[in-house]
């Protein structure tokens, strides 16, 4: 029965001059989002409203799940329109759709009207008790309550006639593409795709590195990663995720640094090569999955270490989850069965049985010239030979 969306917005709402401009970045995010849906959508925006129309035969669920994976929606409505013939068309259309959308009427209501047009013949409070006077006349076992309300139900005069009573929770925060853009260091695990997720939340156009060992680690387990870009960019949009290949840089780590700091030496160079295609690539930070004290590559010593060689700043919006936190979220985005698919990445592969939790920033740097014979060329030809995969 429904043939529209209310689109709400939170944030959006309280950015003044500059609203316009988040409206329009969240419009298209809804049309990039409703792409692949069946049917055919128009999506307005007016008086500080954004509708999504059909245009014919549309599929429901499919429109809702597309909807509440983008970011800046804080609820979706749907919403039967009508036009504006007459009081009493609008008392059956009200009464038809409590009829359709409540099998059992006998629950508690208050009618919500908001008159947009003002040259409607009767006021807000009119509209409330009269359409109220007709419910309960079809409706006896119904019943006002305008205090808690089960059914609130809305009713909102513009151009057309809106009638919605359902609120589907959206994902809030902010549209893609209007907080700039960083680089995801992305791995098989479960923490870095969530970490994405947050930071995507709140705007963020998102761009991944991964680190590949091969044969220390497989094809599958990097299947794995590109599949979890893929899951990320259900929310935000295509992922270019860029696969470089570590194999030799860490086989020349572990060969001259002490075993205890092979994975804080590890760290600080992927953390450059992810700072230099974030570089060319114009994205404004670095994004880790990284939780103090999670493991011993993140104590606040270790973070330390890491953070030393980056210009750029480094993004960790999961620093202050423990593990089961991370671990609802990852499930709540459908990351949590791939992640924990048994597939090694190339920090694992190659992690000291006892490494240093408390690492000396003056001890690593003098071990790091142990490398400066091949490093350079390593480096260089770690980058030259990126693979970038469009994930979407």
């Amino acid at each position: 029965m429904f043939s529209a969306f209310l689109i709400k917005y939170a944030e959006i709402g309280v950015k003044g001059k500059n609203r316009y401009l988040f409206e329009e970045a969240l419009v298209h995010q809804i049309k990039s989002a409703l792409r692949k849906c069946e049917g055919e959508f128009e999506i307005r925006r007016t008086q500080g409203r954004i509708y999504v129309e059909a245009a014919g035969e549309f599929d429901y669920d499919e429109t809702v799940e597309s909807l509440c994976r983008v970011f800046g929606i804080s609820s979706i409505c749907p919403v039967v329109y009508v036009e504006d013939e007459g009081f009493e068309k609008l008392c059956d259309t009200v009464v038809g759709f409590l009829r359709d959308v409540y099998p059992e009427r006998n629950k508690s209501f208050k009618v919500n009207a908001r008159r947009a047009r003002k040259n409607y013949p009767k006021s807000s409070m009119e509209i409330n008790a009269d359409l109220g006077e007709a419910i309960l006349n079809a409706f006896p076992g119904m019943r006002v309550d305008v205090r808690n309300p089960e059914i609130m139900l809305n009713v909102e005069i513009r151009e057309k006639i809106y009638i919605y009573s359902l609120e589907i929770p959206g994902p809030g925060g902010m549209p893609v593409g209007t907080g700039g853009k960083a680089m995801l260091l992305l791995s098989g695990g479960i923490d870095s795709p969530v970490a994405g997720y947050m930071i995507a939340k709140r705007g963020v156009k998102i761009d991944a590195v991964y680190f590949h060992a091969p044969p220390y680690t497989s094809e599958r387990a990097k299947q794995k990663v590109i599949d979890l870009a893929r899951i990320v960019s259900r929310y935000t949009g295509p992922v270019y995720l860029h696969v470089i290949n570590f194999t030799d840089i860490q086989l020349y780590i572990h060969e001259k640094c002490p075993h205890e700091e092979l994975t804080i030496v590890m760290r600080r160079y992927m953390m450059r090569i992810a700072e230099h295609i974030a570089k060319e690539t114009e994205c404004l930070g670095l994004i880790t999955g990284e939780s103090i004290g999670q493991v011993a590559s993140q104590t606040m010593s270790s973070l330390a270490a890491t953070n030393e060689v980056c210009s750029l700043p480094v993004y960790r919006p999961l620093i202050g989850f423990d593990k089961k936190e991370i671990i609802e979220l990852a499930q709540k985005i459908g990351s949590y069965e791939t992640s924990i698919l048994p597939y090694e990445d190339c920090c694992t592969i190659f992690v000291a049985k006892h490494p240093v939790t408390k690492p000396n920033l003056n001890v690593i740097r003098r071990h790091e010239r142990n490398l400066e014979e091949k490093i350079g060329d390593l480096f260089k030809t770690a980058i030259e030979n990126d693979e970038l995969i469009i994930v979407e």
